[in-house]
């Protein structure tokens, strides 16, 4: 049996926002521990990993380990059936081969009751080993998401480029070029604050789609951080409360 409740469905709904330009469909591991996700995109250029903790839903439960396939956007087009305000239960025991979802207003006076057919799909779950970066910076995620959605305008690939004075992100194309420093500040506002910690300096390159899409995790955090080490994926990360974490890992672009 698995039963998990949250008092805003809206929560459910931005999860898949998050995601849904990057995985068409996924298998959400069900354990007593909470919910997890990990997948490649479709292109196997960045992997998507998500948490969400039993302690997260204002009740949880599965008395045994389960994995639902879900086509992702037949979930999200459900999830927009709900008010923002709803009240959601996901149900997974009575049709073992169907995941229910109930939506209640929160003055009780209307329920709507929507099942999805789950998927048979493959899933090999990655050990991602624990790394100690070179680089990691934490900013507000607004600010993340600025960034990109600016370099987007002037090219296709960001070169990253960490050092003891800061971090640069720098871009060209064919209308022409665009560079941004950011370096530590001393704000005591901590949601606006920037942190950067650096080990060694570290210089990469990635595709800025790939991290405007990443940024569509904003309304889930106020803050975001990135994690750099030489030749290795990028590890954008979105801590989610104490609801768990979204964490989107990306590889390098590489010279041909």
């Amino acid at each position: 049996m698995f039963e998990a409740r949250l008092h805003q469905s809206s929560f459910l709904l931005k999860i898949l926002e998050a995601i849904k330009e990057l995985l068409n469909e996924a298998t959400f591991q069900c354990t007593q521990n909470g919910i997890q996700l990990q997948a490649m995109d479709t292109s196997h250029v960045s992997l998507i990993s998500l948490f969400l903790s039993q302690g997260g839903f204002d009740n949880y439960k599965c008395d045994r380990n389960i994995s639902l396939g879900i086509n992702l956007s037949s979930m999200l087009k459900i999830m927009k059936c709900a008010g923002s305000d709803d009240i959601l239960t996901i149900k997974n025991h009575e049709e073992p081969d169907s995941i229910t979802f109930i939506f209640e207003s929160q003055s009780y006076d209307k329920v709507s009751n929507y099942q999805l057919r789950l998927m048979n799909l493959e899933h090999e779950h990655l050990d991602i080993p624990e790394t100690d970066y070179a680089c990691v910076m934490k900013m507000p995620s607004s600010e993340f998401a600025r960034i990109f959605k600016m370099l987007l305008q002037f090219g296709e690939t960001v070169e990253i480029s960490c050092s003891k004075e800061g971090v640069k992100f720098s871009t060209s194309g064919d209308l022409g070029s665009a560079n941004i420093k950011l370096a530590p500040n001393n704000t005591t506002d901590s949601d606006k604050a920037v942190f950067i910690e650096i080990q060694e300096p570290v210089v990469a390159t990635f595709a800025i789609r790939y991290l405007t899409l990443f940024a569509k995790a904003t309304p889930l955090a106020l803050r975001v951080q990135l994690s750099l080490m030489p030749d290795s994926p990028l590890l954008v990360e979105y801590q989610i409360g104490d609801k768990g974490h979204l964490k989107y890992y990306l590889a390098p672009k590489v010279d041909d």
